[in-house]
């Protein structure tokens, strides 16, 4: 169920009179109404899949999970393949693909990545609403001929990430990858849409020193923070070292080489 921690709350709706069904078994499984008229935020059911708008004269477009065309589909083609930095920072090298576990999901953006050079991905989301944007994208992605076989390295999981890693059952993975929302002060850094619609819904992660604490205990080769380039690192143990972007950074917490 989603906490309605939003202005104004939150609604499903269906965009069309032939996804009203889809809709209420939205609404059923968020725990969230159909008719609020005092709503912020809403849950769209439509031809394009599930997607989240806020509502308000000065609102920034629906946000929506697509692994298939726009953004992911250009990272996918242009993106630089295992040169990137991500795929360093993980350790993608030749004949290297390892296990990752990408404990802070969100939208699924670095997952897709990953996945599409090969390596193994588990995801966890704890935000109802991210999660079901991020369950709809895979679902309507499994069945790109192309996109297909890389969402199919991508599984999904939801609840708490904390508890998760403490509790896990089986072989650990050998990459623990997070990217914990950080408490931005600079309002310039809430420009891009995804984070004007989010950070209402979905808070700043105040847990990110237990996350990491939790990922070292289970990654078996190494975890990796990415952060904003001038944030400080998570409070804890040092990373050996850091890849250092424009505006992100990777923190490598290393603990035996990947082969």
């Amino acid at each position: 169920m989603v906490e309605q921690q939003a202005d104004g709350g939150i609604r499903v709706e269906a965009l069309t009179a032939d996804y009203q069904s889809k809709a209420q078994e939205w609404a059923q499984r968020l725990g969230l109404p159909l008719e609020d008229t005092q709503a912020g935020f809403a849950v769209q059911v439509g031809a394009s899949g599930l997607q989240i708008q806020q509502l308000g004269a000065q609102a920034p477009g629906p946000v929506r999970v697509d692994f298939v065309e726009g953004a992911a589909a250009h990272r996918r083609v242009f993106g630089g393949g295992s040169g990137q930095m991500i795929a360093k920072a993980v350790g993608v090298a030749q004949g290297v693909r390892p296990q990752v576990l990408d404990a802070t999901a969100g939208l699924g953006k670095d997952a897709f990545v990953l996945a599409s050079l090969g390596c193994q991905m588990t995801l966890i989301e704890r935000q109802p609403l991210v999660a079901a944007l991020l369950e709809d994208g895979l679902a309507r992605a499994a069945g790109d001929a192309e996109v297909g076989p890389i969402v199919a390295r991508m599984q999904l999981l939801t609840g708490n990430a904390i508890e998760r890693m403490r509790s896990w059952q089986g072989e650990p993975p050998q990459v623990i990858y997070l990217d914990p929302m950080f408490p931005h002060r600079d309002k310039s850094a809430l420009v891009k849409k995804e984070m004007r619609v989010f950070r209402p819904l979905v808070g700043d992660d105040l847990d990110a020193p237990a996350l990491l604490e939790a990922a070292l205990a289970l990654a078996s080769h190494r975890v990796v923070v990415k952060r904003p380039r001038k944030a400080p690192i998570i409070e804890g143990p040092k990373p050996s070292h850091s890849l250092e972007g424009k505006s992100s950074r990777y923190d490598i917490y290393p603990k035996k080489a990947l082969k």
